[in-house]
């Protein structure tokens, strides 16, 4: 009705200006409180949140006492609710907000949702103006009619929801977020609200989810640790490792460094009614035997080292190089978050016994050098950089490398180089490369350029 009309009627209403986007920012903070009841939370617009209790129920003494416990729990944060239970997300939703209050015994749903009104399939208004017209008054008379021609008069999108409201048809929701490979909790009786003996609470938890994950002969690379607080307000803790890990003190560890950093330090508030620890991503983890020389302990000792500074810088700001499947040995390597899994391509290795391909140090941009070579595919006879001349002795090449033309402008404009590794006369170690090809008509006469240094 009109806001007029409603205040004749109503003369104390409150009005306000409706703002969807903070409707939809409320509905998420209460779907990220109702994960404590189950990590399967999804929104159910316009005002509604779907929880999959699958697994969940015998943690609360049934599904009834979970039901009731949702809706005490947001009693306390002084939201009025409408809770249902029954064997799928359309059934459940139906006798919520058309229907009774209950929880469905399994297999039954359609005996409590035939008797919903047509209303409960939320159609168009004109589908549910002729469904009346028709005298379809409940979902019962709709479901006793033959359903092709039920669906040639009002389409097959009003069948479909029939027989998922009457439970015929199962359709799973689509959680906010992906479901977790390991998770532990632990609930209190009254609000926990000690800081400094949370590490005392987490310990056994990552304990526990650890014993787990070895059970699977797996390890974790990605961690959460949430906090469900009494006024509903979830603070989350994500971190990461390297590699997979099993390590209860390196990842305690690693949770002080994060919680440390924060620039809004964890607040228990009115205290924390669960804990929860997470593995989001878990990966397979053999047993590795350390050597007498120990490189296992050192090379675990670096992954630690970097773990500890992702942590307390964040895992943006601590980068490793990785190799790329590309010719073009300017675009060989580049950076990428230190903790991020390791690509399937590994850098390339030369032969036993050859020196290596490319060089460790590369100058950007190449420096311009003066030389003297045989043409038009000689290597250089000797060459002067930085007011030094180098006389060669040894020569190979040349490696003809083309530029990715496909990429960008850039690389259609950048020449052809012939690149070549020598030796001078002092046993110093060069990679050389020619811009341009002498057979070819070009603009500007081919420039010599060194690129890098070997070892």
């Amino acid at each position: 009705m009109t806001l007029a009309d409603a205040r004749a009627r109503a003369p104390h209403l409150a009005v306000a200006q409706a703002d969807p986007d903070a409707d939809e920012r409320l509905m998420l903070r209460l779907a990220a409180f109702c994960e404590q009841f189950t990590p399967l939370v999804a929104l159910d617009p316009p005002c509604g949140l779907m929880l999959d209790a699958t697994g969940c129920a015998h943690l609360f003494g049934g599904e009834a006492m979970m039901r009731t416990c949702i809706l005490q729990a947001m009693a306390r944060l002084s939201f009025t609710g409408r809770a249902a239970v029954a064997g799928t997300p359309d059934a459940a939703r139906a006798l919520a907000r058309f229907g009774q209050e209950i929880v469905t015994p399994p297999g039954e749903d359609e005996i409590f949702t035939r008797p919903l009104s047509i209303a409960a399939l939320e159609a168009p208004k004109e589908t549910s103006v002729a469904l009346t017209r028709a005298g379809l008054m409940t979902l019962g008379d709709l479901a006793d009619r033959s359903s092709a021609a039920l669906t040639a008069r009002f389409g097959a999108e009003t069948m479909r929801r029939m027989t998922r409201i009457l439970g015929r048809e199962d359709a799973r929701i689509t959680p906010l977020r992906p479901l977790p490979d390991c998770m532990v909790e632990r609930r209190f009786a009254e609000p926990f609200l000690d800081l400094s003996a949370i590490e005392n609470v987490l310990r056994p938890l990552i304990a526990e989810a650890m014993g787990i994950l070895e059970r699977r002969g797996e390890g974790g690379r990605a961690f959460e640790a949430r906090f469900f607080r009494t006024d509903g307000a979830v603070a989350v803790l994500n971190f990461e490792t390297g590699a997979p890990s099993r390590n209860v003190e390196a990842l305690l560890r690693l949770f002080r460094l994060k919680a440390e950093s924060l620039a809004d330090p964890l607040d228990p508030g009115y205290g924390f009614d669960v804990i929860r620890f997470c593995v989001l991503n878990a990966e397979t983890l053999a047993q590795s035997q350390i050597g007498f020389e120990r490189q296992g302990a050192q090379e675990g000792d670096v992954a630690d080292l970097v773990d500890r500074l992702a942590a307390r810088f964040g895992r943006e700001r601590v980068l490793r190089f990785a190799a790329h499947e590309t010719h073009d040995p300017v675009r060989a390597a580049s950076y990428v978050y230190a903790a991020s899994p390791s690509r399937p391509n590994s850098w390339e290795k030369p032969e036993p016994g050859e020196p290596p391909l490319r060089p460790l140090f590369l100058f950007d941009p190449p420096q311009p050098i003066e030389t003297m070579a045989q043409t038009p595919d000689g290597p250089p006879m000797h060459f002067k950089w930085r007011r030094v001349r180098h006389l060669i002795a040894r020569a190979e090449g040349p490696e003809r490398i083309a530029p990715e033309w496909w990429r960008n402008a850039v690389g259609r404009d950048r020449r052809t180089r012939d690149y070549y590794r020598l030796e001078d006369r002092d046993g110093r170690r060069f990679w050389v490369f020619r811009e341009g090809l002498y057979e070819r008509e070009t603009a500007a006469a081919p420039r010599w350029f060194l690129h890098g240094l070997f070892a």
